[in-house]
C-alpha cells in the first residue's frame, strides 16, 4: 500500500469506541512494569509497531510476558542484559525513554530504530544522563542511533531544561528512579505528564510543584500496573478535525484520556470555533470520558504557548487552520523541525500544494484559510502527516503517498476512515 486516493465527504454522523488506545500511556505501561514487584496486567494495549517493538524489547530485557489478546501479564525480575539488538522502530518516544531506563541496568545495552529514527536528535538525553554518570557512545557524540548503553552508578541531579519535552522529562525520571539521592527536574512549561501520573500510582516518591519535579530514589520495586489503556486523544482528534471542518457532521469520540496536557488541540480548536463538550467516565491513573465535536464556522487563531501539549497535533491542526477564517500563526514551534519529519516543512509544503498560502519561519509558520484543492501529498514517512493530510481530503479529495507509517500509531484509521467516505488503496 504506496498511495491512497480520498474522496470528499458532504456530511456524517458516527459514534467511535475503537479509537487507537493511547500510544504514550502504552509505551509506559509496558516499560514501567519492569520497575515493579510482581506482575502487572494491561488491558487495550496499543497493537501498533511501535508499541509492540517496546513489548518486544521487554521481553529480551528478561521479563516474562503473557498475552492472550485481551490482556497483557508482564513479571519482570529485573533488567538482564539482552542477547538481541533493542529495535525502537519509528518510535522517538520508545528510544529515549529506553535510554533513561537502561542507563543505571547491570550490563550493555545497544538501542536502534528505522531510518527515520536513526536521524533524529538523541543527544537531549544522552548528555544530561552522561552528566550524571551514565555510559554512552554512538554516532555524531551519541547523538544519533544506534546508541550503545553501559549501565553504570547516576549521581542525583537538579536538572534545568531547556525545553519542555516529556521524553526528556520521563527520561530523567526514569534515572533518578535509581540516583543516589533525590533529584529535581524543572521545564519550561509543563509537558504531557503520564509519566509521573503512572509512576505516582505505582508508588514511586514523586512530587509536582508547578514546574519542578522532585524525585526520591526507589528504595523498593513499586507495584505492579493494573490499567486499561484509554483512547488515544492525538489519534482521536484526526477524526475531531474531519468533523470540524465538514459540513452537517458530528461525532462522538468514545473512553479518550481527558488528561489536560493532552486535550489542548480540542481546546485550540474550541478557540477557533469548534463545537465540542466533554463527558467525563472514569479517573483513575488518568482522567477518561467521551469527546462530541460538530461542525461550525472555524475563524483562524494564534497558537504560541503550550507546544509540548500539541506537538503531535498540529499538523492535523493545520487542515483545520486552512479550513478557518482569517491567517492561523503557530510560533515557538521549533520542536516540530525533530519529530518523525521536519513538521513544520512537511505542513507548509502539503498545504501550499493544496492551494493554501503559507509563510514558514524557523519556528513556526502561518497559514491562511481559504479553498483546499486536491493534490498529491508525500507523507515523508512522518504518520501524523500522512493522516492529516487524508483527513484533508473530505473536504476537497487527497492523493497520499509513503502509507506504512500509520501502522506506527493508528492501526485501524482507514477502518474508521471508510465509515465516514470512499477510500482507494493503490
Amino acid at each position: 500500500m504506496s498511495s491512497v486516493n480520498v474522496s470528499p465527504c458532504k456530511e456524517f454522523s458516527l459514534q467511535i469506541s475503537s479509537i487507537a488506545p493511547d500510544k504514550s500511556i502504552s509505551h509506559r505501561s509496558v516499560m514501567f512494569s519492569m520497575l515493579a514487584n510482581g506482575t502487572s496486567e494491561i488491558r487495550n494495549f496499543l497493537r501498533a509497531e511501535d508499541t509492540l517493538n517496546s513489548l518486544e524489547i521487554v521481553k529480551n530485557l528478561g521479563a516474562t510476558v503473557e498475552d492472550d489478546g485481551e490482556v497483557i501479564k508482564i513479571k519482570s525480575d529485573g533488567i538482564k542484559e539482552s542477547f538481541e539488538i533493542l529495535d525502537c522502530g519509528n518510535s522517538g518516544t520508545g528510544m529515549r525513554l529506553f535510554c533513561g531506563l537502561l542507563s543505571s541496568a547491570n550490563g550493555h545495552f545497544v538501542l536502534t530504530g528505522d531510518k527515520y529514527l536513526r536521524s533524529r536528535p538523541m543527544k537531549r538525553v544522552t548528555q544530561p544522563l552522561r552528566d550524571i554518570g551514565a555510559k554512552f557512545d554512538g554516532r555524531d557524540d551519541s547523538n544519533l542511533a544506534p546508541l550503545s548503553i553501559r549501565g553504570s552508578s547516576l549521581k542525583s541531579f537538579d536538572y534545568d531544561s531547556k525545553i519542555a519535552s516529556a521524553q526528556v522529562k520521563s527520561c530523567m525520571i526514569l534515572a533518578a528512579l535509581r540516583a543516589d539521592g533525590v533529584c529535581t527536574y524543572t521545564e519550561p512549561e509543563l509537558s504531557r505528564d503520564h509519566t509521573e501520573r503512572m509512576l505516582k500510582g505505582m508508588g514511586a516518591q514523586i512530587s509536582v510543584d508547578g514546574l519542578k519535579t522532585t524525585i526520591a530514589p526507589m528504595k523498593e520495586l513499586l507495584s505492579p500496573l493494573k490499567i486499561r489503556v484509554p483512547a488515544d486523544p492525538s489519534s482521536a482528534f484526526f477524526f475531531a478535525v474531519a468533523a470540524a471542518i465538514t459540513p452537517h457532521a458530528e461525532i462522538v469520540l468514545k473512553g479518550v484520556t481527558l488528561n489536560e496536557t493532552r486535550i489542548e488541540a480540542f481546546k485550540a480548536l474550541e478557540r477557533m470555533g469548534a463545537d465540542i463538550t466533554y463527558n467525563m467516565t472514569d479517573d483513575k491513573y488518568e482522567p477518561i470520558g467521551d469527546i462530541t465535536i460538530k461542525h461550525s464556522q472555524l475563524k483562524a487563531i494564534t497558537v504560541d504557548d503550550n507546544i509540548s501539549w500539541l506537538i503531535d497535533e498540529l499538523p492535523a491542526l493545520s487542515i483545520a487552520f486552512a479550513c478557518a477564517e482569517g491567517i492561523s500563526i503557530v510560533k515557538n514551534a521549533e520542536e516540530l523541525r525533530v519529530k518523525e519529519s521536519d513538521r513544520i516543512s512537511t505542513v507548509v509544503n502539503g498545504l501550499s500544494a493544496c492551494g493554501i498560502q503559507t509563510t514558514e519561519y524557523a519556528d513556526g509558520y502561518t497559514v491562511k484559510g481559504g479553498t483546499l484543492k486536491s493534490a498529491t501529498v508525500d507523507s515523508d514517512g512522518d504518520h501524523r502527516i500522512a493522516m492529516s493530510f487524508i483527513i484533508a481530503g473530505l473536504r476537497c479529495g487527497m492523493n497520499v503517498t509513503d502509507l506504512d507509517c500509520i501502522n506506527t500509531s493508528f492501526p485501524n484509521f482507514f477502518e474508521l476512515l471508510q465509515k465516514i467516505t470512499k477510500v482507494e488503496f493503490n
